[in-house]
């Protein structure tokens, strides 16, 4: 059965997570609806040299972009930013812990936060993936009120119990944590760990 996923990009250091998110998804069939704020555009040329137009150029990222549907961030009348559309999930991947602090306190201005906030009060999926180290008070506090208000808190920690040869495998393990929580078993890197006999 066919996904629909509302997917946001942040400014967080580790951008590859959100756009091998995106591939893995649309790999699946999934329909996206995907929002990137400002900074996520500036760490898309810092880390992997690509600079998107205005509007963005999606087959610069993804060759076969079909299903893929991209809203600015200040465009509050998109479709994820309403309760009214119904998604199997919202991620936010990378997410900066400046974004995560404007979503735990509900005061989010443009469409990364709110459709995240839509989330949280239609009690859906949401998925929030930090690439931050290390965790002050404040955001290991805004982690705890996101995750009693129902969000998953999934740290870019990639694995290393499967001798991850190269970037790609390190980042496709945390890819494959992502669609683990959205209830796809063909998860993409390693699979997870297993325990040995006595």
């Amino acid at each position: 059965m066919e996904k629909k996923i509302a997917l946001a990009m942040t400014g967080a250091s580790g951008v590859i997570y959100g756009v091998r998110t995106v591939a893995a998804l649309l790999a699946r069939g999934c329909r996206i609806d995907l929002t990137l704020s400002p900074a996520a555009r500036e760490v898309l040329a810092e880390e992997m040299g690509v600079t998107l137009g205005s509007p963005p150029a999606l087959a610069d990222l993804w060759p076969h972009p079909s299903g893929l549907t991209y809203y600015p961030p200040t465009q509050v009348a998109a479709p994820m930013a309403s309760g009214s559309n119904r998604y199997d999930a919202y991620i936010v991947v990378p997410c900066s812990t400046g974004s995560m602090g404007r979503i735990a306190s509900g005061t989010s201005d443009n469409l990364v936060g709110r459709m995240a906030e839509v989330a949280l009060k239609e009690r859906r999926p949401l998925i929030l993936v930090p690439r931050e180290s290390p965790y002050s008070t404040i955001m290991l506090e805004n982690m705890t009120r996101l995750s009693r208000a129902g969000a998953i808190i999934l740290p870019a920690s990639p694995g290393f119990y499967h001798h991850p040869s190269d970037i790609n495998e390190l980042v496709d393990f945390v890819v494959g944590r992502i669609l683990s929580h959205l209830g796809f078993s063909d998860r993409p890197g390693p699979a997870g760990w297993t325990p040995k006999a006595p």
